[in-house]
């Protein structure tokens, strides 16, 4: 029988397919390493520029985990929300201002959630509110393909 182009992983001996695994596992690990070290260490330049404290390194690494995980989950509501209110909407400047309304209400909701549950690091609301900002302008510039359409 002819071999297919799709049976080359059947083929492969067990070393390639672990190394394989492991190189795609590699990848994943250091894709999610980069995401949380820019969020560490962008918070933590926040927090130091607002002279925000903290228990401990490890409070702020609790406080980075908590504060994507939850992020992710409040992205994936604010984005439908984003979608369904801009459905009908002509003019690219009232589409940008809907999004940062609604990505910066969504960024301080998940600042003021994760603030409330950890007692290590106590954050002002105005603290909670500027980082807010500064995050939605980050998201906003650094996506800007949502407001092509």
């Amino acid at each position: 029988m002819p071999e297919h182009k799709n049976d080359s992983f059947r083929n492969m001996n067990i070393k390639e397919k672990m190394a394989t695994i492991l190189g795609i596992a590699l990848l994943i690990i250091l894709a999610v390493g980069f995401v949380f070290g820019l969020f560490f260490f962008g918070l933590a330049g926040i927090f130091e520029l607002l002279d925000v404290r903290y228990e401990s390194i490890w409070s702020l690494v609790v406080f980075v985990i908590n504060f994507i995980i939850l992020g992710i989950i409040v992205e994936l509501f604010s984005k439908v929300i984003f979608k369904l209110s801009v459905r009908n909407i002509t003019g690219k400047r009232k589409v940008i201002l809907i999004r940062a309304i609604i990505e910066g209400t969504s960024n301080w909701l998940v600042l003021f959630t994760v603030d409330e549950l950890m007692t290590s690091i106590a954050l002002s609301l105005k603290t909670e509110i500027i980082i807010a900002l500064l995050l939605t302008v980050i998201e906003i510039v650094f996506d800007g393909d949502d407001d092509k359409e």
